[in-house]
Protein backbone atom coordinates (compact mmCIF):
# COMPACT_ATOMS: atom_id res chain seq x y z
CA UNK A 1 0.00 0.00 0.00
CA UNK A 2 2.79 2.56 0.93
CA UNK A 3 4.26 1.96 -2.34
CA UNK A 4 1.33 3.06 -4.29
CA UNK A 5 1.12 6.42 -2.14
CA UNK A 6 4.04 7.12 -3.18
CA UNK A 7 3.71 6.27 -6.79
CA UNK A 8 0.47 8.35 -6.68
CA UNK A 9 1.96 10.99 -5.48
CA UNK A 10 4.92 11.01 -7.99
CA UNK A 11 1.92 10.70 -10.56
CA UNK A 12 0.46 13.57 -9.23
CA UNK A 13 3.53 16.08 -10.81
CA UNK A 14 2.87 14.26 -14.13
CA UNK A 15 0.21 16.57 -16.51
CA UNK A 16 -1.87 13.54 -17.24
CA UNK A 17 -2.37 12.51 -14.01
CA UNK A 18 -2.38 15.36 -12.28
CA UNK A 19 -6.67 16.50 -12.45
CA UNK A 20 -7.50 12.79 -11.00
CA UNK A 21 -8.77 12.32 -7.76
CA UNK A 22 -8.36 9.88 -4.87
CA UNK A 23 -10.73 7.30 -6.59
CA UNK A 24 -9.98 8.11 -10.21
CA UNK A 25 -6.28 7.31 -9.45
CA UNK A 26 -6.89 4.34 -7.44
CA UNK A 27 -8.44 2.95 -10.82
CA UNK A 28 -5.41 4.16 -12.73
CA UNK A 29 -2.52 2.59 -10.53
CA UNK A 30 -4.80 -0.66 -10.21
CA UNK A 31 -4.21 -0.75 -13.63
CA UNK A 32 -0.53 -0.73 -13.68
CA UNK A 33 2.78 -2.59 -14.59
CA UNK A 34 6.33 -1.93 -14.32
CA UNK A 35 8.61 -2.69 -17.44
CA UNK A 36 11.82 -2.92 -17.71
CA UNK A 37 13.82 -2.76 -21.35
CA UNK A 38 17.30 -3.09 -22.17
CA UNK A 39 19.20 -0.33 -24.46
CA UNK A 40 17.95 -0.90 -27.94
CA UNK A 41 15.13 -2.85 -27.08
CA UNK A 42 11.67 -1.90 -28.36
CA UNK A 43 8.49 -1.33 -26.61
CA UNK A 44 6.32 -1.47 -29.47
CA UNK A 45 6.09 -1.28 -33.52
CA UNK A 46 4.29 0.86 -35.38
CA UNK A 47 0.53 -0.31 -36.68
CA UNK A 48 0.68 -2.64 -33.50
CA UNK A 49 -2.29 -2.39 -31.71
CA UNK A 50 -2.34 0.04 -29.16
CA UNK A 51 -3.57 -0.93 -25.74
CA UNK A 52 -0.76 0.65 -22.61
CA UNK A 53 0.22 4.25 -22.50
CA UNK A 54 3.19 4.92 -20.67
CA UNK A 55 5.60 7.04 -18.06
CA UNK A 56 9.18 6.78 -18.58
CA UNK A 57 10.67 6.12 -14.85
CA UNK A 58 14.47 6.13 -15.83
CA UNK A 59 16.40 5.73 -18.93
CA UNK A 60 15.67 6.97 -22.55
CA UNK A 61 13.42 5.94 -25.02
CA UNK A 62 13.29 7.56 -28.65
CA UNK A 63 9.95 7.36 -30.59
CA UNK A 64 10.84 6.49 -34.34
CA UNK A 65 9.23 5.83 -37.98
CA UNK A 66 11.06 4.18 -41.08
CA UNK A 67 10.93 5.80 -43.80
CA UNK A 68 9.85 4.38 -47.47
CA UNK A 69 13.82 4.51 -48.19
CA UNK A 70 14.44 2.65 -45.13
CA UNK A 71 16.00 5.40 -43.20
CA UNK A 72 14.85 5.65 -39.32
CA UNK A 73 13.81 8.79 -38.65
CA UNK A 74 13.73 10.05 -34.83
CA UNK A 75 10.23 12.15 -33.94
CA UNK A 76 10.92 12.60 -30.19
CA UNK A 77 13.26 11.57 -27.20
CA UNK A 78 11.28 10.56 -23.90
CA UNK A 79 13.10 11.48 -20.78
CA UNK A 80 12.23 10.30 -17.19
CA UNK A 81 8.85 11.29 -15.96
CA UNK A 82 7.17 12.06 -19.77
CA UNK A 83 4.54 9.72 -20.74
CA UNK A 84 4.22 8.62 -24.64
CA UNK A 85 1.50 6.82 -26.59
CA UNK A 86 -1.55 8.72 -24.49
CA UNK A 87 -2.76 11.06 -27.40
CA UNK A 88 -4.30 7.61 -28.95
CA UNK A 89 -6.18 7.38 -26.03
CA UNK A 90 -8.20 10.09 -28.58
CA UNK A 91 -8.00 8.83 -31.76
CA UNK A 92 -10.61 6.22 -33.41
CA UNK A 93 -7.72 3.59 -34.61
CA UNK A 94 -6.21 2.08 -31.70
CA UNK A 95 -2.36 1.75 -33.00
CA UNK A 96 0.89 2.77 -32.20
CA UNK A 97 1.51 5.25 -35.33
CA UNK A 98 5.05 5.29 -34.44
CA UNK A 99 7.85 2.47 -32.90
CA UNK A 100 9.14 3.06 -29.04
CA UNK A 101 13.20 1.91 -28.24
CA UNK A 102 15.33 1.92 -25.62
CA UNK A 103 18.47 4.52 -25.91
CA UNK A 104 19.52 3.39 -22.49
CA UNK A 105 18.62 1.13 -19.78
CA UNK A 106 15.41 2.18 -19.14
CA UNK A 107 12.01 1.87 -16.87
CA UNK A 108 8.91 2.34 -16.85
CA UNK A 109 4.97 1.87 -15.83
CA UNK A 110 2.31 1.23 -18.61
CA UNK A 111 -1.21 2.24 -17.75
CA UNK A 112 -4.86 0.94 -19.36
CA UNK A 113 -5.85 3.39 -22.26
CA UNK A 114 -9.16 1.61 -21.60
CA UNK A 115 -9.53 2.58 -18.01
CA UNK A 116 -8.36 6.34 -18.48
CA UNK A 117 -10.84 6.54 -21.43
CA UNK A 118 -13.85 5.29 -18.93
CA UNK A 119 -12.64 7.81 -16.19
CA UNK A 120 -12.71 10.68 -19.01
CA UNK A 121 -16.14 9.53 -20.03
CA UNK A 122 -17.57 9.16 -16.52
CA UNK A 123 -16.07 12.50 -15.37
CA UNK A 124 -16.75 16.00 -17.61
CA UNK A 125 -14.98 17.93 -15.23
CA UNK A 126 -11.83 15.97 -15.49
CA UNK A 127 -12.07 15.88 -18.78
CA UNK A 128 -12.15 19.86 -19.40
CA UNK A 129 -9.10 19.74 -17.01
CA UNK A 130 -6.99 17.70 -19.15
CA UNK A 131 -8.20 19.73 -22.29
CA UNK A 132 -7.05 22.70 -20.84
CA UNK A 133 -3.41 21.35 -19.69
CA UNK A 134 -3.46 19.82 -23.41
CA UNK A 135 -4.51 22.86 -25.42
CA UNK A 136 -1.15 24.63 -23.04
CA UNK A 137 0.85 21.75 -23.93
CA UNK A 138 -0.60 21.80 -27.65
CA UNK A 139 1.05 25.74 -27.96
CA UNK A 140 4.84 24.32 -26.72
CA UNK A 141 4.53 21.88 -29.78
CA UNK A 142 3.64 24.71 -31.92
CA UNK A 143 6.93 26.21 -30.70
CA UNK A 144 8.81 23.48 -31.67
CA UNK A 145 7.49 23.32 -34.82
CA UNK A 146 8.43 26.91 -35.29
CA UNK A 147 11.98 26.24 -34.62
CA UNK A 148 12.04 23.33 -36.98
CA UNK A 149 10.61 24.67 -40.12
CA UNK A 150 11.81 28.38 -39.46
CA UNK A 151 15.20 28.11 -38.16
CA UNK A 152 18.78 27.27 -39.39
CA UNK A 153 20.22 23.87 -37.99
CA UNK A 154 22.61 25.84 -35.14
CA UNK A 155 19.54 27.72 -33.94
CA UNK A 156 17.82 24.21 -33.67
CA UNK A 157 20.65 22.43 -31.85
CA UNK A 158 21.80 25.26 -29.44
CA UNK A 159 18.22 25.55 -28.32
CA UNK A 160 17.95 21.88 -27.90
CA UNK A 161 20.99 21.97 -25.47
CA UNK A 162 19.71 25.05 -23.56
CA UNK A 163 16.35 22.94 -23.38
CA UNK A 164 18.03 20.31 -20.76
CA UNK A 165 19.17 23.01 -18.48
CA UNK A 166 16.81 24.32 -15.38
CA UNK A 167 15.13 28.06 -16.52
CA UNK A 168 17.19 29.88 -13.75
CA UNK A 169 20.90 28.00 -14.69
CA UNK A 170 23.77 31.00 -15.62
CA UNK A 171 26.85 28.79 -15.57
CA UNK A 172 27.17 25.23 -16.36
CA UNK A 173 29.31 23.10 -13.97
CA UNK A 174 28.32 18.90 -14.34
CA UNK A 175 25.53 18.81 -16.97
CA UNK A 176 25.98 16.57 -19.93
CA UNK A 177 23.85 15.32 -22.62
CA UNK A 178 24.07 11.72 -23.01
CA UNK A 179 21.42 11.02 -26.10
CA UNK A 180 23.50 9.37 -28.84
CA UNK A 181 24.72 12.14 -30.79
CA UNK A 182 23.04 10.30 -34.02
CA UNK A 183 19.36 10.37 -32.25
CA UNK A 184 19.55 13.76 -31.17
CA UNK A 185 20.44 14.81 -35.19
CA UNK A 186 17.56 12.99 -36.38
CA UNK A 187 15.67 14.40 -33.30
CA UNK A 188 16.32 17.77 -34.92
CA UNK A 189 16.12 16.92 -38.68
CA UNK A 190 19.85 18.02 -39.04
CA UNK A 191 22.03 15.78 -41.48
CA UNK A 192 24.86 13.80 -39.54
CA UNK A 193 27.93 15.61 -41.07
CA UNK A 194 26.32 19.20 -40.65
CA UNK A 195 25.66 18.44 -36.87
CA UNK A 196 29.20 17.18 -36.45
CA UNK A 197 30.63 20.74 -37.96
CA UNK A 198 27.79 22.71 -35.81
CA UNK A 199 29.64 21.00 -32.29
CA UNK A 200 32.85 21.41 -33.74
CA UNK A 201 32.04 25.33 -34.28
CA UNK A 202 30.80 25.71 -31.16
CA UNK A 203 33.48 23.71 -29.66
CA UNK A 204 36.11 26.03 -30.92
CA UNK A 205 34.17 29.01 -29.75
CA UNK A 206 34.51 27.89 -26.25
CA UNK A 207 30.81 26.98 -25.78
CA UNK A 208 30.70 23.25 -25.22
CA UNK A 209 32.98 20.12 -24.26
CA UNK A 210 32.44 17.53 -26.36
CA UNK A 211 33.68 13.79 -25.34
CA UNK A 212 32.02 10.82 -27.17
CA UNK A 213 28.37 11.04 -27.04
CA UNK A 214 28.77 13.36 -23.69
CA UNK A 215 28.11 17.13 -24.34
CA UNK A 216 29.14 19.85 -22.21
CA UNK A 217 27.67 22.88 -22.13
CA UNK A 218 30.82 25.31 -20.84
CA UNK A 219 29.30 29.13 -21.70
CA UNK A 220 25.45 28.78 -21.15
CA UNK A 221 25.07 32.92 -21.69
CA UNK A 222 27.07 32.56 -24.47
CA UNK A 223 24.47 29.62 -26.14
CA UNK A 224 22.16 31.96 -25.42
CA UNK A 225 23.40 34.97 -27.05
CA UNK A 226 23.49 33.39 -30.19
CA UNK A 227 19.61 33.14 -30.46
Amino acid sequence: MKSEQVLAAQLKEIYLFEMLDERQMAKMLQTSTSISLAARENLFEAGQPAQRFYLLKSGQVKLYCISADGDEKVMEIIFPSQTFAEAIIFMQRQVYPLSAEAISKSELISFSMQTFREILEQSHETCFHLMAIMSRRLHSRIDEINNLTLHNATYRLVTFLLDQLPSEAVELSEIHLVTPKSVVASRLAIQPETFSRILTRLFRKGLIDVHGNNITLLDVAGLRDLL
